[in-house]
This record gives C-alpha cells, sequence and structure tokens, in this order.
C-alpha cells in the first residue's frame, strides 16, 4: 500500500471550493449572463469574443517501493502540487470568411512539491506533468468561406475521434497544440460524411517543449443514422530529430461506434439504451523510425444505459514484439486510457491488454457524474500479470461556466515475471476547480 500521505490540503483548495460554490448559485446566473455578453460581441453579423478558462488543481502522487527494487529511503517523496491554469484568448469576428485566434496559455506552481519532468524539476518527487510556464498555446487563422469546408493553418488544437491517436492532451495544465494545417469538410446534409485532412509541422507539447515532426493525416468519419459512425484513418508520424526517431510510426485504422459522448447510447425504449466500439488498427515503422516492426491493436466495448445509468465492459489491447516494438500513441490523450495512474502512457514491450468495466451514474439531471472503473491488465498475450487498478470521479457543474472535481486513482502492481516491465503501487488524488467562459 502507497506511504502515508505528508501533507494535508492547503488553504487555496478551500478558498476555490467555497468560490465556485458561492458562483454557483442561483442568484449569481445574472451574473454570469452579464459576464458572457461582456466577453462575446457581434461584428458584420458574426461572432467574436474574449475567450478565459481558469483552471485551479490539487494533484497528490504517492508511490511505493518504485519499481520494488528501491530502497525505502531512496524513494520518490510524496508529491504535492498547487497549480492554476489560465488561457486567456481573443477571437475576431468574422470578415469576407476570414476569422483569427490569439491565446496565452500560463500555469503557475503555487506549491511545487513535485517532478515538473523537465530537466533541473525537483527529481526527488513523484511526477506531475505539469511545469510552471508560460506560452503561445494558439495563434490560427480560418477560412470558411467555402460551404461545408473550413480551412486552418496555425497553432491549433486537433482533437480526432476519441483523442487516442490525435489528441490536445486536455487532462494536463498545459494541452498539447500543433503547428498546422487542417482542412475540414462537412457535408452531413448530403453524404453524413466528414473528413479531415491535414499536415503536422510541430508539436507543442503539454510540457511546454516543442517536437519538430512531418506528419500527414486522415480521418474519414460518415454518420450511419442513429446507429452510430464508421472511421477510416491513417496517422503518418515521422520525427526528425535524432531522440525522437524511436516514435515515428505510420498507423491506419477503422472504427466503429456508438455514441460519441461517454453517457450516449442507441435508445431501444424510453429507459433502455446500447453503445458500442468495435475498432482495429495496425501500426508499423515510418520515416526516421530505425527499428522495424508490425503491430495491431483491438479496441471493443459494449455498453448498456439503464434508467440513464451508463454500464460498460470494453478490452483495449496494444501489440509488443520487442523493444521499440511496440503500438504507441504519441500524440493522444493517453491519460484517459488504461488507467488515471498513468502506468502505461508507453506500451510496454511485450505489449498490453487493458480488461475493464465502467459504471456512470448522472444525478441532478446530468449536472452531476459519478463513475467508477476496474482495470485489469496484462500483457498482449496474457502471460503476464501486469496489476489492476481503480479510478473514481465525480464530476459536478453549475450551469454552462462552472465546474468542480474530485478524482481518485490506485494502481496495485502484478506479480508479473516479465523481465522487461516494473511497476509499483501508486496512489493518486485530484481536486479541481474550473471557471470557463
Amino acid at each position: 500500500m502507497p506511504k502515508q500521505q505528508r501533507k494535508h490540503l492547503s488553504g487555496p483548495i478551500s478558498a476555490i471550493l467555497l468560490s465556485l460554490s458561492t458562483l454557483s448559485q442561483p442568484a449569481s446566473a445574472g451574473l454570469s449572463q452579464q459576464i458572457e455578453d461582456a466577453l462575446n460581441f457581434y461584428h458584420y453579423g458574426h461572432n467574436g469574443a474574449i475567450k478565459f478558462d481558469l483552471n485551479y488543481r490539487y494533484e497528490n502522487v504517492n508511490e511505493d517501493n518504485r519499481f520494488g527494487i528501491v530502497p525505502p529511503a531512496k524513494q520518490p517523496l510524496t508529491a504535492n502540487a498547487n497549480t492554476a491554469r489560465l488561457r486567456l484568448g481573443y477571437l475576431t469576428p468574422t470578415f469576407q470568411g476570414f476569422q483569427g485566434y490569439a491565446e496565452y496559455e500560463g500555469n503557475l506552481a503555487m506549491q511545487d512539491e513535485y517532478n515538473n519532468t523537465l530537466p533541473n524539476g525537483n527529481t526527488l518527487y513523484s511526477k506531475v506533468a505539469d511545469p510552471d510556464r508560460s506560452e503561445l498555446n494558439q495563434f490560427w487563422l480560418a477560412y470558411t468561406g467555402l460551404a461545408d469546408n473550413i480551412f486552418k493553418v496555425g497553432r491549433q488544437r486537433i482533437k480526432l475521434d476519441d483523442d487516442r491517436f490525435i489528441g490536445n492532451v486536455g487532462w494536463r495544465q498545459m494541452e498539447q497544440t500543433y503547428d498546422s494545417v487542417l482542412i475540414t469538410h462537412n457535408n452531413q446534409t448530403l453524404f453524413g460524411l466528414v473528413v479531415n485532412a491535414g499536415y503536422i509541422a510541430n508539436v507543442q507539447t503539454f510540457t511546454g517543449t516543442t517536437d519538430n515532426v512531418q506528419a500527414p493525416l486522415l480521418n474519414l468519419n460518415y454518420k450511419m443514422g442513429d446507429y452510430g459512425n464508421l472511421i477510416g484513418y491513417g496517422y503518418w508520424l515521422d520525427y526528425t530529430e535524432k531522440a525522437n526517431y524511436e516514435k515515428s510510426s505510420q498507423t491506419y485504422g477503422l472504427r466503429a461506434t456508438c455514441c460519441v459522448k461517454p453517457l450516449d447510447s442507441y435508445k431501444i425504449s424510453d429507459h433502455f439504451g446500447l453503445a458500442y466500439t468495435a475498432e482495429w488498427g495496425h501500426q508499423s515503422d515510418y520515416g526516421s523510425g530505425p527499428t522495424t516492426y508490425d503491430v495491431d491493436r483491438y479496441n471493443v466495448m459494449g455498453g448498456l444505459s439503464a434508467y440513464n445509468v451508463m454500464f460498460q465492459g470494453a478490452m483495449e489491447q496494444l501489440g509488443g514484439t520487442g523493444l521499440n516494438k511496440t503500438f504507441d500513441t504519441p500524440l493522444g490523450t493517453n491519460h484517459a486510457f488504461q488507467g488515471w495512474a498513468d502506468l502505461f502512457l508507453t506500451t510496454p514491450s511485450n505489449g498490453i491488454r487493458d480488461v475493464f468495466g465502467t459504471v456512470m451514474v448522472p444525478f441532478q439531471r446530468g449536472d452531476l457524474v459519478v463513475s467508477g472503473i476496474y482495470h485489469a491488465y496484462t500483457d498482449d498475450g496474457g502471460r503476464y500479470n501486469y496489476g489492476d487498478e481503480w479510478n473514481f470521479q465525480a464530476v459536478q457543474k453549475f450551469g454552462k461556466h462552472y465546474t468542480l472535481l474530485a478524482k481518485y486513482a490506485y494502481y496495485h502492481a502484478g506479480d508479473n515475471l516479465d523481465p522487461t516491465f516494473k511497476s509499483t503501487d501508486t496512489q493518486k488524488i485530484w481536486l479541481q476547480g474550473n471557471i470557463s467562459f
């Protein structure tokens, strides 16, 4: 079991919970609308706006007997991170089909007893990948003058499907954005088809560093009426810096899913519904990648909603055939997959099979959602026990602009015999408050 916590929750947590609770009262609805109206304006009949997003988070990370071999005196200290992230952006009105956006992002570490993963970080502590940094998060120009098409160039947020392959790593305080060109064709009326085609030149990572890539991408999403979506995709990632060569890959896949949002389902009656995902992907070496390999990914899920409660059973398997011969998703929002304790952000050399079950329960007409997930991990062939994990989360929304979150993850390392993979019991606790306009 993880060690006893060494710190108690500090003052800023209570302060933000109290302030958000106060703002969420019915009497504040008028004030919220006034703020929203002040930040939005009209010009030439189209919206422009000032975008504001403030996110406070307390994160506690406790590791026990790292890798099973480190003496207690050298185990990492319990991490305590009190951070506040601000995003402030300006969206221009649309003029002759053109619109631009610029956004600043900065993260302030008010308590930095953690290893932020960057050089000169506090390496005596467990890792929390939220460095104290600021940056130009987005800076793009879009053109919408052709019907059903959006052309966007510059530093931008890209989120495709469930963010498994291309995402913004939205859980971390500083998100991942892309210096890229993206063309979106959306013709839902005639064909039910959305096409995203683009090219990524640089990745502004969630730690504020930059990775250079040459990465064409193609994603085709066909809506099959009420039965879900059929998606085909191809991603070609060629990392051009020697330190990142091994992250290069080419991936092709097919995905059928219903439905997009976690609590969505295909309604079979007033109180019951079904959800599903069936996905296959193939990945191999590409571009500057020096290691030859071919591996597959399988992702299946079946869900039943009953009186708005969602039950899901699922399995995701990423193949691995040795060192640097694994199915990886370096541009994905990987925190959302294979457990929130983040033990499997990169795939073990022998791959991974994650069998998991989820229960999501909405309260207060969906303003409060409580969820629990259990994961059981092995290698992709089921030979080695990589451990199991419990995840719990409660999200409370107050209108459109205020959110509170409490989240917990506990990973228990398995008694595996895999010589290529070592892990440690890990506990993580999060408390978060968000204000967004």
